[in-house]
């Protein structure tokens, strides 16, 4: 550009950004057009059309829906503009959606943004996560906002120091914990809590129990043992069993609510976690088909640890179980330890707090 039309169009910043535009320009000097220059009041409209069709191109790359999506909000602001920019709204649009799907193919392949941030999370911390749509139908759990979600692997880290300091030592454990995202076993409004050490309702009367728990329960059923097969009873929202699919080589978990164990599926799903088996049916009594177990977590309190589930265990095996006193008051982690074809060894560890533990289905 000469000297003399760098003073009578000066460069403005949207002429910077909309290169198409000033191409044009360019072109229709280079074939000696004689169309007279535009007043200013035309310019201007010109200007103002193309800043609003750039403000559209800006807000479909800061929206999290994919390349589509930003097309879709890029073609009716190219529609409203003026006559002008609309001939230049298909290319605006192709740039930003080829902005958007850079962005995508480095977290995403494709997915949308609200998947996105979900998968991005599932990957970094689980093998094989979800990259179809099919496999996030019906899902409960809306993904976090994407600030929420890029600092969760943080949080999980302090939450495992948490831990650590509070006596849990197995490493496999506190590698599980951090790798198992607990913000997607609980409900949105929640997400915000998923690493406090707390336990949290997820329907039903039932709890998510609190992370320092979980770690001291499969902490002391592995006791730095390589576990093979594992029964948990009260699968809840799946959260304990993904934990323990990281230690364990097989786990086999029961639940007796119906709505629960739909939960607990669809939860697990975008995971892939592929040595989780789950059963809908009574957990009292266990799992005959696939004993015995090297480990059995229960989730859940009652009078006494069932018969069933003590004659599950392995020898040499040991089972986890909260047992509550006959006054309802108080409630004690309790630890049995199979030593013999019909012996058993029991200790009453630690003051918890667990929902009762049921027969039957509902």
């Amino acid at each position: 550009m000469t000297g003399e039309r760098a003073k009578r169009f000066p460069l403005g910043l949207e002429d910077l950004v909309r290169e198409p535009r000033r191409a044009d320009v360019r072109a229709g000097d280079a074939r000696g057009a004689k169309t007279p220059v535009k007043p200013a009041a035309s310019n201007a409209n010109s200007q103002a059309g193309r800043t609003r069709s750039g403000v559209s191109g800006t807000a479909g790359v800061k929206s999290s829906a994919g390349a589509k999506g930003a097309a879709g909000v890029l073609n009716p602001g190219a529609k409203n503009a003026n006559p002008g920019a609309s001939t230049r709204a298909p290319s605006i649009a192709k740039n930003a959606a080829g902005i958007v799907n850079t962005k995508s193919a480095k977290s995403t392949t494709g997915t949308t943004g609200a998947t996105a941030i979900r998968n991005d999370g599932a990957r970094n911390q689980l093998p094989r996560p979800v990259t179809t749509s099919s496999d996030r139908t019906g899902a409960p759990n809306v993904a976090l906002s994407s600030a929420l979600t890029l600092t969760s692997e943080r949080v999980r880290e302090r939450m495992v120091e948490r831990l650590r300091a509070n006596g849990v030592s197995d490493s496999r454990v506190l590698n599980a914990m951090a790798m198992v995202p607990r913000h997607m076993f609980v409900d949105p409004g929640l997400a915000t809590q998923a690493y406090e050490d707390a336990a949290l309702p997820i329907g039903h009367h039932q709890t998510i129990s609190k992370p320092s728990v979980v770690a001291r329960m499969i902490e002391l059923a592995a006791q730095g043992r390589t576990l093979a097969n594992v029964l948990e009873i009260g699968t809840g929202c799946g959260y304990q069993a993904a934990v323990l699919s990281q230690v364990a080589r097989d786990v086999y978990s029961i639940e007796r609510i119906k709505p629960l164990y739909e939960r607990a599926k669809t939860n697990l799903r975008p995971l892939r976690i592929p040595n989780i088996r789950l059963h809908y049916g009574d957990g009292r009594v266990g799992l005959p088909s696939a004993a015995p177990f090297d480990a059995i977590v229960i989730a859940a309190a009652g009078l006494d640890v069932p018969q069933a589930l003590l004659e599950q265990l392995a020898i040499g095996a040991r089972l986890v179980a909260p047992v509550g006193s006959q006054d309802g008051q108080s409630q004690v982690l309790t630890l049995v330890e199979r030593t013999g074809p019909a012996q058993w060894r029991e200790s009453r560890l630690d003051r918890v707090f667990f929902v009762p533990l049921k027969s039957g289905v509902i």
